[in-house]
Formats: C-alpha cells, sequence, structure tokens
C-alpha cells in the first residue's frame, strides 16, 4: 500500500509507522500523583557519552503533566511475559501499587521485573509536533536474562535472547 496523494491520510500513516518493530518499555515517575507508568516504544538511545536516551509522549495524554514534569524517570524494558503489565499502563490504571516497585530515593520507582533498567534524570524536554520528547541522562541501569516484548504491526511479539 502507497499514499502519495495530496491529501495526508493520518491513519494510514499510522499503520505504515508500525511497521517498524520496537521493543515495549514502561516509564515510571514519582510525581505530585504519586509513582506512575506509562507505556512506551518509542524510545531510543542517544549517546554514549554522556549517557542519554529519549522518549516520547502524546501531549494529550492523561499523564502529559505528571511526566512531563518528573525531574527523574525509569525506563523499563519489559520481558515477554508482561504483556498484561505494557496493556495496563497503556489505557488502564497507571498508578503503582506498592508492591510493584522498589523505592531508591532520590531513584524514581523501579520496576520488579524488568529485562533492563535505566534511571535517568530529566536532561530536556522538546515539543516537536503533537508530542513531548524527553531526553533523559542515564545515572544508572539494570539489566538481565530474558526474551523481551515487541510490537509489530499493532500485536505483540518477542525478541528471543540470544545469549540465554
Amino acid at each position: 500500500m502507497t499514499s502519495s496523494s495530496s491529501e495526508f491520510d493520518a491513519k494510514a500513516y499510522r499503520r505504515a509507522l508500525g511497521g517498524f518493530a520496537t521493543g515495549v518499555c514502561v516509564v515510571t515517575a514519582h510525581t505530585d500523583e504519586g509513582p506512575l507508568g506509562i507505556t512506551v516504544n518509542s524510545f531510543t538511545s542517544v549517546s554514549l557519552d554522556p549517557p542519554l536516551v529519549l522518549w516520547c509522549m502524546d501531549i494529550k495524554s492523561d499523564r502529559h503533566d505528571a511526566f512531563a514534569g518528573a525531574e527523574r524517570f525509569a525506563v523499563h524494558m519489559l520481558p515477554v511475559e508482561d504483556q498484561a503489565m505494557s496493556d495496563r499502563f497503556a489505557w488502564g490504571v497507571c498508578t503503582l501499587s506498592d508492591d510493584e516497585f522498589e523505592v531508591g530515593n532520590p531513584a524514581p520507582p523501579r520496576l520488579r521485573n524488568a529485562v533492563t533498567r535505566l534511571d535517568c534524570t530529566t536532561h530536556d524536554r522538546i515539543l516537536m509536533g503533537d508530542h513531548l520528547v524527553i531526553v533523559g541522562r542515564v545515572s544508572a541501569f539494570e539489566t538481565h536474562p530474558g526474551d523481551a516484548l515487541t510490537y509489530f504491526r499493532g500485536k505483540y511479539g518477542q525478541a528471543v535472547d540470544p545469549t540465554a
């Protein structure tokens, strides 16, 4: 399917972007509303020196203000068995319960299960179109073996850990 008409088809464009397989991440932060999570697949590394990453959030998100104002956050790359958690933080209850995370002060809330976790301090916020790009400087990280949850053409999948 191609699109080259003079009228831009936003729905077709969104489907086209779904052709890029991504990992699935949950970003967490301490906010005025308590510890919150949000599912994102718009995550990428930016720089090794300094260690920078970024993720993007729709400015219409009901969690926009909470995450836009957070000075610290953690990015959790989800294992394949955490599809329900991904769904929950994408569309459901976004407040973390006490048994779901470890508290590190001043570190952000840390989910108990992740293939990789990055603790970040907000480095920059850039408004781009209908999204806020949040750049974080990685201050600590942790990684574990396991298959990762992926998202491709609107469906979940998995990336098999080649080291296992």
